[in-house]
């Protein structure tokens, strides 16, 4: 699993011409307080059951508050043979200090 910083991963969505999957891994109320533009939400706990709506062949950002959760969930990615997850160092927290202030946090 490759790790890289908010500043990184935004200038990373500016010049890539695939899109990644941004994974965003923190429970429904988290997402609904701030979340990354075009992130999808995959609450930690459901990703076992839904391992077959995602395509392992996809490069995958994985998010969540500041990035414990989303390397955990990488590391399993990993192990489910899914062959390109990056998790988002510091998450959405890091993110909004860093590449848009004006994300609300908590």
């Amino acid at each position: 699993m490759q790790e890289m910083s908010p500043q990184q991963v935004y200038e990373y969505l500016q010049t890539t011409t695939e899109k990644p999957l941004l994974l965003d891994v923190r429970e429904n109320w988290e997402f609904d307080i701030c979340h990354i533009e075009d992130s999808e939400l995959f609450p930690m706990h459901t990703i076992p059951g839904q391992l077959d709506k995602l395509d392992p062949d996809q490069e995958t950002i994985v998010i969540c508050h500041h990035g414990i959760r989303s390397r955990m969930v990488g590391q399993f990615l990993e192990q489910a043979q899914f062959k390109n997850i990056i998790n988002l160092s510091g998450g959405v927290t890091a993110w909004a200090q860093s590449v848009d202030s004006s994300m609300t946090t908590y």
